[in-house]
Formats: C-alpha cells, structure tokens, sequence
C-alpha cells in the first residue's frame, strides 16, 4: 500500500509541480523529507513569503506549491487577496490543518476551527482532506489552482496520515544538529549621508539605464513615478501585498537567467524584513534590489518609519547575508553603483538615501490582471528571442 506521503510527491510529480516553498509541521514531517529529495525547494521564514516567490516563480514560468501548517494562513490572506486573487496568479497550497483532530496544543484550536469560515468568507478556494482515502483531492486542488488562475488551499487533517508507516524523518534526521559556522563579510558605508534626491529622481535614474532588466515595483506612489518615467511590458507593478516587492523579485530571479531589478522602499522592508533573509539565503546572482529610503512611508502621508533614525537598511541587508551592497546619495553614484551591481554576478542590495517627497504621478491606466497578462507576455516574447539566438 502506497503512504499518503508517497501519493502526495506522485501528485505533485504527476501535476508538473517544480517548485515547493516549505515551512516545517510537525504532523507532515515525513512528507518534508520526500518534498526536499524530489523538487527544488526554497525553505521559507515566513509564510507570506512563500505567496511573493511563488507569484514571481509563476511569473518566470515555474508551476509552484506551497507546503506549510494551517497558522500560516493566518499571515497570507491579505497577500492572496492583494496578489494572487488580483492579479490571477496561481497557488495550491496543502496544509496541515491544525487544531481539528487530536489536537494537544490548545493555542491551536481556535484558528483551526474556523479556518473554512475565514477562507469562505474571503472568497478562497479550498478543499477538506480529512483521511489517507482524500489524498487523491490534492490533484483537483493543484489543477484547480492553475485552470483558473487562484489560489486553492488544501486543508489536510493529521488524520489523513494515521495509517502511514512512512519514516523519511527518522531516516533522516541527523544524531546532532550540524556546527553552526559562519564566515561574516561586511562591506559597509559608514559615515551618515545627507539625503539629496528625492525617490522620484532615483527611480528616473536607475528607469534611464534599464534596457532588458525585469523590474518589479513597491505598491502606491513608486509605481506611479516607474510608469510615468519609463513605462516596459517588462515592469511588474504591484497593488497589494505590501513587504512582498523583494520576495516577488527573488521567485523570479530564481527561476530566469535575466537580471531582476526591485524597486523596494523602506517602509516595505521593515514591514517584512524576511525577505531580505530568503535572499541572502538563495543569494540568485541576477537580483539587484534598489531599496528607497527616505524614512517615511510616502504613499500614505510621509509618516515616519524606523529607517529614519533607528535601523540601517544596509547594515540589516549586510546581516541577512546579502554581502555585495552600497549606499549612495546622488543620481551619479546610483546610475554607477547599478551599472556596477548589473555585472557583479552577485546578489546586490543599493541603499538609496532619499528626502521624503512624492510627485503628482498618474494613477497606472491598467488593472492589476491586465499588468500581469502584459508581463507574462513580454517575459515569454523575451524567452523566445533568447532561444532564437542560441
């Protein structure tokens, strides 16, 4: 008899799956194992995460799945809604579904029981898989996700994995934990630099030089000033899903050989400084990450973010693992340091120090679904002239 973690990897085997985001529960802890040996996979920190490399990974052609516990859908909807319901951009999900069956933690429950309420209520797909006989609705769940272009999520009881024998975990698991080690390299701006520009004039700066780059863009007034300094059917503009500009970047560098650009501002970062940690983390030699500090969130009223006197961004990159990084003040340091950064062969982090200011900007003239179907478009016209070439 197969275990129902075995027929869940021949059902992502057989649905074209090439991509898991993971993070760990403890009741598919034998199904991780089998995850990791059969499929690339980006171990996440943070669930929500997941949704922007999954989004970016689609983007650049992948078919990804997410695999993490029910709690974590407590941190995503708003990124599902904002990002994948919107944009019509595809995500099965299976998770373990806690706090419904032989539940020992008590902090568990409350969520757990009114999970199918909460996604009914947002309007979210889902699927109950409450025995070993259900597994089979996964291959509805995965299909269902990618025919209709939606996230679908799995919610799968601990009771559908009773009767496995599977032991990958304990096959696996090493006596001890490996040695934690680390060689730490800083290269760091040290001296406080006195803002010059303001973000405007760093994104027409940096849209000037852009020639085959993918870019994606922080949500609200960035994009605005992106489209009216240099509109591409290669930029990616988001509307939602705030603190996920860097992990959308990150899917698609991880899944093409073009260089990605990210347009991130600081208000985003520190809203989800994780990202910065999957980055150092997968260290995609093609991803420049342009992060516009100007101390303020400038989309909602310029009000003050921690960036402004309390954290330095490039110390936090320098920390997260992202070793190629520069600070710079003027619009000639940026278009150098970027240039600079193009052909590093390494992930890189440009710390753009920025007055607060916005323009008046145009609304961007295209629905979130139109801005997607254009990029998915220009990303496979560009592929198709790549390969004409070789």
């Amino acid at each position: 008899m197969t275990n129902p973690e075995e027929e869940v990897i021949s059902i992502m085997r057989k649905a074209g799956i090439d991509l898991a985001a993971t993070l760990p529960c403890d009741r598919i802890k034998n199904l991780l194992p089998l995850v990791s040996e059969n499929f690339p996979e980006v171990k996440l920190t943070r669930e929500e995460n997941g949704v922007g490399i999954c989004a970016g990974a689609y983007l650049a052609g992948a078919k990804p799945m997410m695999l993490i516990q029910s709690t974590g859908l407590g941190n995503m909807i708003n990124a599902l809604e904002s990002l994948n319901v919107i944009c019509k951009i595809p995500l099965p999900v299976l998770t373990s579904w806690r706090g419904v069956y032989k539940e020992a933690i008590e902090a568990q429950v409350p969520l757990g029981a009114h999970l199918p309420g909460i996604l009914e209520g947002a309007g979210i797909a889902y699927t109950i898989i409450d025995s070993p006989e259900k597994i089979g609705l996964l291959e509805n769940v995965i299909r269902d996700a990618y025919e209709n272009l939606r996230p679908h999520i799995a919610l799968v009881s601990p009771k559908a994995w009773e009767v496995s024998t599977c032991c990958a975990w304990e096959a696996r698991k090493s006596p001890e934990l490996p040695k934690k080690e680390r060689i730490c390299k800083f290269r760091l701006t040290q001296k406080v630099l006195e803002p010059r520009m303001i973000r405007n004039d760093a994104i027409s700066a940096v849209a000037a030089e852009l020639d085959g780059e993918i870019t994606v863009t922080n949500l609200g007034v960035p994009c605005k000033e992106l489209y009216a300094a240099r509109d591409r059917d290669l930029n990616f503009y988001m509307f939602g899903s705030m603190g996920l500009a860097s992990s959308i970047g990150l899917g698609l560098a991880l899944r093409t050989d073009r260089k990605v650009v990210v347009f991130d501002g600081d208000g985003s970062l520190l809203m989800n400084p994780n990202a910065l940690l999957e980055v150092g983390k997968e260290a995609p030699k093609n991803l420049v990450i342009v992060s516009l500090d100007n101390g303020a969130y400038g989309s909602t009223g310029s009000q003050e973010t921690c960036a402004l006197r309390y954290i330095d961004l490039e110390i936090l990159a320098n920390a997260c693992g992202i070793q190629n990084t520069h600070k710079v003040n003027t619009e000639e340091e940026l278009v150098y340091v970027y240039k600079d950064s193009l052909n590093a062969r390494q992930t890189s982090f440009i710390h753009v120090i920025l007055k607060p200011g916005n323009t008046n900007a145009p609304n961007i003239p295209m629905s979130p679904e139109e801005v997607t179907k254009r990029f998915l478009e220009a990303l496979k016209e560009n592929a198709g002239k790549a390969e004409n070439k070789v």
